[in-house]
């Protein structure tokens, strides 16, 4: 242990740094012994940005402005940096223009940032968070028994062509991986993607979106997260889950990793939407979990 701290602490980047699970990330990175530097769009946001204060007692902590439209805002965030934790995207599951307010920019923004990465000279590996929706919506696999790994990808054009809820969503996962591989083809940047499922579980955050409220419907009784993950049973034939200290502990992985290389699902559980509810009515009862769904 006194030879580690001799040794020059490695610096990792982690973009949308007040997001749930760059938070995280932020957490056990630093209490793996990093340097981080985490980007926001408004630093001076105290709403958004308060659990900084308690991240930076763990160690040294780097916030900076940056802006995924802004082409080069990520420069100075990278620079000097061993690791980039592309995990800021987009999401606009209610886009009245999917294309322009959901797929676009979630591509350019992913770009702007490997540009930067580019740049920089000093990072080793991009880790890029996506999603398991770019995965597996594919209207061949409806029903039981089909396996995915991780070279199946959602079906762009049944999507487009047939704009299920959240489309814009899933098409913008495929395109902007897709985009990122060419672009670290080209740079010559050693690229690895990890696509979560449904992610739940305790993050430094304090505001969160999108899988914490769907994941929590059966506990909150909120309707529209429990549509969400009927959805995910519906389309997918069950409801998979990870722990986002799981899946952190996947992404240092993979970044630290000599041998890792393309695509990465993170999973750790295939369960239904009953199950689910049985489990949570006997863990709280508290909260009158409805089974008979």
């Amino acid at each position: 242990m006194a030879a580690a701290g001799d040794k020059k602490k490695k610096t990792a980047c982690v973009t949308g740094g007040n997001g749930y699970i760059a938070s995280a990330l932020i957490k056990m990175l630093l209490e793996q012994g990093y340097a981080v530097k985490t980007t926001v769009r408004n630093p001076d946001d105290m709403e958004k940005n308060s659990h900084f204060k308690g991240l930076r007692e763990l160690g040294p902590l780097t916030v900076l402005r940056a802006d995924l439209d802004e082409e080069g805002s990520f420069d100075d965030a990278v620079a000097g940096c061993d690791y980039a934790f592309l995990v800021a995207a987009p999401v606009n599951m209610a886009a009245e223009d999917p294309e322009k307010e959901q797929i676009e920019p979630s591509v350019r923004g992913t770009l702007n940032v490997m540009r930067s990465c580019a740049k920089s000279g000093t990072v080793r590996r991009v880790i890029l968070t996506s999603s398991a929706a770019g995965v597996y919506i594919r209207p061949e696999l409806r029903g039981d028994g089909h396996v995915l790994d991780e070279g199946s990808w959602s079906d762009v054009e049944y999507l487009t062509a047939n704009k299920p809820p959240t489309w814009g969503y899933c098409v913008s996962k495929v395109l902007l991986e897709k985009e990122a591989s060419r672009f670290a083809a080209e740079h010559g940047i050693s690229l690895v993607t990890v696509c979560p499922v449904l992610t739940v579980g305790a993050a430094p955050a304090t505001r969160v979106r999108t899988s914490v409220i769907d994941s929590l419907s059966l506990l909150s009784g909120d309707e529209a997260g429990l549509a969400v993950l009927k959805g995910i049973e519906k389309t997918s034939g069950s409801v998979q889950l990870v722990h986002v200290d799981d899946l952190c502990r996947a992404e240092l992985f993979v970044a630290e990793e000599d041998a890792a290389a393309g695509r990465y699902i993170c999973c750790a559980v295939n369960t239904t939407v009953v199950e689910l509810a049985r489990f949570l009515a006997r863990t709280y009862p508290q909260y009158s979990v409805k089974t008979n769904l």
